[in-house]
């Protein structure tokens, strides 16, 4: 796509749920492998009580959406700012959301508000990311 075919306000959406076992891969390439995201037993005396999915493995999920729908294809990443609002935790559906906020004509790029949120309509993530298109 061009430039000139984004607009402001243009949003996409992915969903996905996080299994364990693709909590467990990410560890195994990811080098972290803190028992509150692996081992129930440690978890369920941490403050969450259970165990959580890799906050980056969420928020992975955003980059999908910039890479697959929105701005797409051949998209760069410039910048991506993430604040982790909630835990995330084995089996929850996320919602990655993006919305274009600003279109920079001359450079080729867009800025985005990002949102991951889970099935109950709770804010897991939040951010801004800048593309070049």
């Amino acid at each position: 796509m061009r430039i000139e075919d984004f607009t402001i306000g243009q949003s996409a959406s992915l969903k996905k749920v996080f299994k364990s076992d693709e909590v467990m891969a990410f560890a195994e390439l990811s080098l972290d492998k803190n028992p509150i995201h692996l081992d129930e037993a440690y978890a369920e005396h941490s403050r969450f009580g259970r165990r959580i999915v890799h906050g980056f493995l969420v928020g992975s999920l955003i980059s999908a959406v910039f890479g697959t729908q929105l701005p797409g294809e051949g998209a760069i990443y410039l910048h991506q700012e993430m604040n982790f609002k909630r835990p995330v935790f084995h089996g929850d559906e996320i919602t990655a959301t993006v919305t274009v906020t600003e279109i920079r004509k001359d450079k080729s790029i867009l800025c985005f508000d990002t949102k991951c949120e889970n099935d109950r309509g709770e804010v897991v993530i939040d951010g801004k990311a800048v593309l070049k298109v």
